[in-house]
């Protein structure tokens, strides 16, 4: 795979977990949120960035909808490997 591609991966991993990070702190500041729905859309497109922030920041952990998030990480993995063989 392209070395652009995997940049391109990161950032959008990034991304989300600065999406998570700043309804964090929006959540604190009792402030208007991000939607559930686009935080769950956004973890599919970035797995890792969205569980690195619901554990850095405690966000959304107890929530059963995003116990979804490390299946999403399971089907990014699995699909990576097969780009690979």
């Amino acid at each position: 795979m392209s070395a652009y591609l995997w940049v391109a991966y990161a950032a959008v991993n990034a991304a989300v977990l600065m999406m998570y990070g700043i309804d964090k702190f929006r959540s604190k500041r009792k402030k208007r949120r991000t939607r559930e729905r686009t935080l769950l859309a956004a973890a599919l497109a970035g797995p890792f960035g969205a569980l690195a922030g619901m554990r850095l920041f405690r966000h959304k952990t107890r929530k059963t909808k995003f116990l979804a998030v490390p299946v999403f990480m399971a089907l990014h993995l699995v699909i990576i490997v097969l780009l690979f063989l």
